[in-house]
Protein backbone atom coordinates (compact mmCIF):
# COMPACT_ATOMS: atom_id res chain seq x y z
CA UNK A 1 0.00 0.00 0.00
CA UNK A 2 2.89 2.61 1.04
CA UNK A 3 4.82 1.87 -2.47
CA UNK A 4 1.71 2.29 -4.67
CA UNK A 5 0.56 6.25 -2.49
CA UNK A 6 4.03 6.76 -3.47
CA UNK A 7 3.75 6.03 -6.59
CA UNK A 8 0.44 8.37 -7.14
CA UNK A 9 2.07 11.15 -4.86
CA UNK A 10 5.26 10.83 -7.25
CA UNK A 11 3.05 10.89 -10.48
CA UNK A 12 1.28 14.03 -9.32
CA UNK A 13 4.29 16.00 -8.20
CA UNK A 14 5.79 15.32 -11.65
CA UNK A 15 2.99 16.40 -13.34
CA UNK A 16 2.55 19.80 -11.70
CA UNK A 17 6.33 20.25 -11.99
CA UNK A 18 6.10 19.53 -15.76
CA UNK A 19 3.21 22.09 -16.38
CA UNK A 20 3.94 24.92 -14.02
CA UNK A 21 7.48 25.20 -16.05
CA UNK A 22 7.06 27.60 -18.51
CA UNK A 23 9.68 28.17 -21.11
CA UNK A 24 11.34 31.27 -23.21
CA UNK A 25 9.91 30.39 -26.57
CA UNK A 26 8.06 33.27 -27.96
CA UNK A 27 3.67 32.07 -28.94
CA UNK A 28 3.26 32.65 -32.66
CA UNK A 29 0.90 35.50 -32.72
CA UNK A 30 -0.25 37.02 -36.11
CA UNK A 31 1.77 39.94 -37.31
CA UNK A 32 0.84 43.37 -36.74
CA UNK A 33 0.65 46.17 -39.26
CA UNK A 34 3.76 47.83 -38.91
CA UNK A 35 3.70 51.63 -39.57
CA UNK A 36 6.41 53.86 -41.04
CA UNK A 37 8.04 56.24 -38.56
CA UNK A 38 7.41 60.34 -39.34
CA UNK A 39 10.15 61.84 -41.28
CA UNK A 40 12.47 64.25 -39.08
CA UNK A 41 11.77 67.88 -39.03
CA UNK A 42 15.34 69.61 -39.03
CA UNK A 43 13.61 72.40 -36.63
CA UNK A 44 13.45 70.29 -34.15
CA UNK A 45 16.40 69.12 -31.51
CA UNK A 46 17.90 66.27 -32.82
CA UNK A 47 16.72 66.69 -36.44
CA UNK A 48 20.05 68.43 -38.29
CA UNK A 49 23.31 67.92 -38.76
CA UNK A 50 24.85 70.18 -35.44
CA UNK A 51 26.76 67.52 -33.65
CA UNK A 52 26.54 69.02 -30.31
CA UNK A 53 22.31 67.98 -30.46
CA UNK A 54 22.78 65.60 -27.57
CA UNK A 55 20.02 62.92 -29.54
CA UNK A 56 22.36 63.17 -32.88
CA UNK A 57 24.27 60.28 -33.60
CA UNK A 58 26.46 60.94 -36.70
CA UNK A 59 26.11 57.01 -38.01
CA UNK A 60 22.07 57.15 -37.25
CA UNK A 61 21.80 58.11 -41.06
CA UNK A 62 24.62 56.29 -42.89
CA UNK A 63 23.39 53.00 -44.52
CA UNK A 64 27.10 51.92 -44.24
CA UNK A 65 27.13 52.31 -39.86
CA UNK A 66 26.55 49.43 -38.22
CA UNK A 67 24.56 51.38 -35.83
CA UNK A 68 20.54 51.94 -34.82
CA UNK A 69 18.59 53.79 -32.66
CA UNK A 70 15.46 52.34 -30.80
CA UNK A 71 12.97 54.68 -29.32
CA UNK A 72 10.39 53.62 -27.09
CA UNK A 73 7.91 56.87 -25.70
CA UNK A 74 10.53 59.95 -25.70
CA UNK A 75 13.30 57.16 -24.29
CA UNK A 76 15.96 56.21 -26.83
CA UNK A 77 18.88 53.52 -27.26
CA UNK A 78 21.56 52.66 -29.42
CA UNK A 79 22.38 49.41 -30.73
CA UNK A 80 25.50 48.01 -32.24
CA UNK A 81 24.50 45.63 -34.72
CA UNK A 82 26.16 42.39 -36.27
CA UNK A 83 28.17 42.06 -38.97
CA UNK A 84 25.95 39.59 -40.57
CA UNK A 85 23.21 38.87 -43.12
CA UNK A 86 20.61 38.80 -40.74
CA UNK A 87 21.28 42.23 -39.39
CA UNK A 88 21.95 43.55 -42.66
CA UNK A 89 18.28 42.52 -44.00
CA UNK A 90 16.98 43.61 -40.53
CA UNK A 91 18.29 47.20 -40.95
CA UNK A 92 16.84 47.27 -44.72
CA UNK A 93 13.57 47.08 -43.14
CA UNK A 94 14.09 50.19 -41.07
CA UNK A 95 12.90 52.77 -39.98
CA UNK A 96 9.75 50.37 -38.71
CA UNK A 97 7.66 51.13 -35.24
CA UNK A 98 5.98 47.95 -34.24
CA UNK A 99 3.95 46.90 -31.67
CA UNK A 100 6.03 44.52 -28.92
CA UNK A 101 4.15 41.82 -27.20
CA UNK A 102 5.26 40.91 -23.51
CA UNK A 103 6.96 37.48 -22.85
CA UNK A 104 8.22 35.83 -19.75
CA UNK A 105 8.53 38.75 -18.27
CA UNK A 106 12.44 39.09 -19.97
CA UNK A 107 11.76 39.67 -23.60
CA UNK A 108 9.32 41.99 -25.97
CA UNK A 109 9.13 40.16 -28.98
CA UNK A 110 7.53 41.31 -32.74
CA UNK A 111 6.74 38.67 -35.61
CA UNK A 112 8.11 40.41 -38.90
CA UNK A 113 5.55 39.93 -42.11
CA UNK A 114 8.82 38.36 -43.89
CA UNK A 115 11.54 36.14 -42.81
CA UNK A 116 15.18 37.00 -42.60
CA UNK A 117 18.26 34.68 -43.29
CA UNK A 118 19.08 32.93 -40.36
CA UNK A 119 22.43 31.55 -38.69
CA UNK A 120 21.16 30.43 -35.25
CA UNK A 121 22.92 29.15 -32.23
CA UNK A 122 22.22 28.44 -28.55
CA UNK A 123 24.45 31.90 -26.69
CA UNK A 124 23.64 30.06 -23.44
CA UNK A 125 22.86 33.23 -21.55
CA UNK A 126 20.74 36.07 -22.77
CA UNK A 127 21.99 39.49 -21.31
CA UNK A 128 19.86 42.58 -21.20
CA UNK A 129 20.00 44.38 -24.05
CA UNK A 130 20.44 41.41 -26.75
CA UNK A 131 18.19 41.88 -29.92
CA UNK A 132 18.20 38.42 -30.86
CA UNK A 133 15.81 36.82 -34.24
CA UNK A 134 13.87 33.72 -33.18
CA UNK A 135 13.28 31.53 -35.57
CA UNK A 136 13.38 33.67 -39.21
CA UNK A 137 10.86 36.20 -38.26
CA UNK A 138 10.48 36.90 -34.61
CA UNK A 139 12.91 39.77 -33.29
CA UNK A 140 13.06 39.88 -29.72
CA UNK A 141 14.77 42.63 -27.29
CA UNK A 142 15.42 41.05 -24.05
CA UNK A 143 15.54 43.44 -21.13
CA UNK A 144 16.81 40.43 -18.59
CA UNK A 145 20.05 38.57 -18.20
CA UNK A 146 19.18 34.64 -17.76
CA UNK A 147 19.78 31.11 -18.88
CA UNK A 148 18.86 29.43 -22.32
CA UNK A 149 18.74 26.47 -24.08
CA UNK A 150 17.33 27.91 -27.14
CA UNK A 151 18.95 29.13 -30.43
CA UNK A 152 18.92 32.41 -31.62
CA UNK A 153 20.49 34.30 -34.50
CA UNK A 154 21.83 37.74 -32.77
CA UNK A 155 20.94 41.25 -34.80
CA UNK A 156 22.85 43.25 -32.07
CA UNK A 157 23.53 44.82 -28.50
CA UNK A 158 22.23 47.91 -26.97
CA UNK A 159 25.32 49.78 -25.72
CA UNK A 160 23.74 50.66 -22.64
CA UNK A 161 21.19 48.85 -21.38
CA UNK A 162 20.72 50.72 -18.34
CA UNK A 163 16.79 51.66 -18.13
CA UNK A 164 15.87 49.48 -20.76
CA UNK A 165 13.21 47.15 -18.74
CA UNK A 166 11.41 50.48 -17.22
CA UNK A 167 11.14 51.92 -20.59
CA UNK A 168 9.62 48.60 -22.07
CA UNK A 169 7.57 48.02 -18.78
CA UNK A 170 5.12 45.56 -18.49
CA UNK A 171 2.81 44.40 -21.31
CA UNK A 172 3.02 45.31 -25.04
CA UNK A 173 4.77 47.99 -26.28
CA UNK A 174 5.23 50.46 -29.12
CA UNK A 175 8.98 50.73 -30.15
CA UNK A 176 10.41 52.46 -33.18
CA UNK A 177 13.72 50.61 -34.71
CA UNK A 178 15.38 53.44 -36.98
CA UNK A 179 18.72 53.24 -39.13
Amino acid sequence: MKYYLMTILMALALSVVFTACSTDVPVPTPPDTEQPVPPVNPDEPGGNDNPDEPDNNPNDNNPMSNNLKISIGSTSFHVTLEDNATATAFKALLPMTVNMSEMNGNEKYHYLQESLPTASSNPGTIRTGDLMLYGSSCVVLFYETFSTSYSYTRLGRVDNPSGLASALGSGSVTVTFIK
